[in-house]
């Protein structure tokens, strides 16, 4: 029987040349294009046989923040999802929860107290490993996941009657969406995200490179949202394994609100995402988990699909922890 190593990778020249394909997220591509990214850090986290053979990856991305108003500095560590398995069993005979529990406990001990908190969401089932993330000091806090269907009917036919008034009143009034092509889109871009994300402080907006290189590798597609010469809304949307995936998005619904720029830039998001043939767009961050959160209701009204899920969530300071997984305890 092959015997399993734990590797961390921090450095490009390093990464093995038999990483698993299909998930951006846990992929070589996103490692490097966060490497380049100031302020950001990828630690790719393998298991690996004694033949050199990935059984198992997960791309951890360490975020640098601070700001002077409001002012604040820390570390915080986020991982998408649990990360990517050899479908093949004859290399190891651990489970995808086992070898997760490998790489978490590696990745854990290799960040110390140098987090403020490490999160890892967007779990594909919300009892996946459970138990290992409770081992490792983890507490759980109950979200909201929605994604939308775009395989067996179409938009039109999933969205909410009312909502496709919307849709039809700000297009009857001159609102559209194209592709970020120009440098003065980009820049447009750009400014509208941090400005409606200056006061959010859980929102974090990555640097201007992060976006650029996904726009010209081809991962994802960054959209403006124009009224006239106004850019009233924008979007960003990766793709992974045969869906889309909306990331950021930012709008300026108040000094607009009668042409429904919020509403346009949804929607034309899932329309591409059908027309470019994906099964599913996913929506990553549908605010706090709050009983009444107004953005999770406008979202489900295009005809998505709520799934009850988990965050995971891990402070390095062992009160802090203590207290937060007392609060959220089950």
């Amino acid at each position: 029987m092959n015997q399993l190593t734990t590797k961390i990778y921090t450095s490009s020249e390093g990464l093995p040349e038999g990483l698993l394909e299909g998930n951006f997220f846990h992929s070589r591509q996103l490692f490097l294009l966060c490497k380049q990214t100031p302020r950001m850090k990828p630690y790719m986290v393998t298991v690996e046989t004694s033949e050199g053979v990935v059984c198992a990856q997960m791309l951890a991305i360490v975020r640098y923040r601070s700001s002077w108003f409001p002012p604040y500095l820390y570390i915080h560590c986020r991982v998408l999802g649990e990360g990517v398995y050899r479908d093949d069993t004859h290399a190891h005979t651990c489970s995808r929860e086992e070898l997760f529990d490998i790489m978490l406990a590696k990745l854990t001990g290799k960040l110390g107290r140098m987090m403020l908190y490490t999160e890892v969401s967007n779990l594909s089932q919300k009892m996946f490993g459970y138990k290992y993330f409770r081992q490792q000091g983890f507490f759980p806090v109950r979200w909201m996941s929605i994604h939308n269907s775009l395989h067996s009917r179409t938009p039109e036919e999933r969205i909410d009657k009312r909502m496709q008034k919307r849709i039809d009143a700000g297009l009857a009034r001159g609102v559209t969406s194209q592709e970020v092509s120009t440098a003065d889109d980009f820049a447009a871009f750009m400014k509208l995200l941090r400005h409606h994300n200056w006061l959010k402080p859980k929102r974090y907006v990555p640097h201007d490179n992060f976006f650029s290189s996904i726009m010209q590798q081809g991962q994802g597609r960054l959209a403006v949202t124009r009224y006239h010469n106004h850019i009233v809304g924008c979007s960003a949307v990766v793709y992974s394994g045969g869906n889309a995936y909306l990331w950021y998005a930012a709008f300026r619904r108040k000094t607009f609100a009668f042409v429904h720029p919020d509403v346009i830039t949804i929607w034309q998001a899932i329309k591409d995402a059908h027309e470019r043939g994906y099964d599913h767009i996913f929506f990553l961050d549908v605010g706090l988990p709050f009983r009444k959160n107004r953005f999770r209701e406008f979202i489900l009204s295009f005809g998505g699909k709520p799934v009850s899920t988990y965050r995971w969530f891990r402070s390095s300071i062992g009160w802090v922890n203590k207290l937060l997984s007392w609060f959220y305890r089950d």
